[in-house]
């Protein structure tokens, strides 16, 4: 089983971890027990992050006179970064190194 973001290979689970795995989780049940956790370790990463972003903008956004807010959360990002002053993480970091 390989593992990849956008086509570029992470790391690859080779038969010996897949073997050592089995010792604990059903063969059966191995590969989607494996794609099952990849995707709550990111989808848990993803709804943290969605959720400070949240509690940063939509306070900012209200005060802007922004009054519809989407509930989408892919739209309301969308909004976020439309933002003049949206800044993602290395922005905020370089900023900060920089004072």
């Amino acid at each position: 089983m390989k593992v990849s973001v956008d086509n570029n290979e992470i790391f690859t689970v080779s038969e010996h971890n897949k073997t050592v795995l089995k010792d604990s989780i059903f063969r059966d049940k191995l590969d989607d027990t494996l794609k099952s956790a990849l995707f709550s370790i990111i989808n848990y990463k993803y709804n943290a992050c969605f959720a400070r972003i949240k509690k940063e903008w939509e306070p900012k956004l209200l005060a802007r006179g922004i009054t519809t807010i989407p509930t989408d959360k892919d739209a309301f990002a969308q909004l976020i970064f439309e933002q003049p002053d949206y800044k993602d993480r290395s922005a905020r970091d370089l900023e900060a190194s920089e004072l």
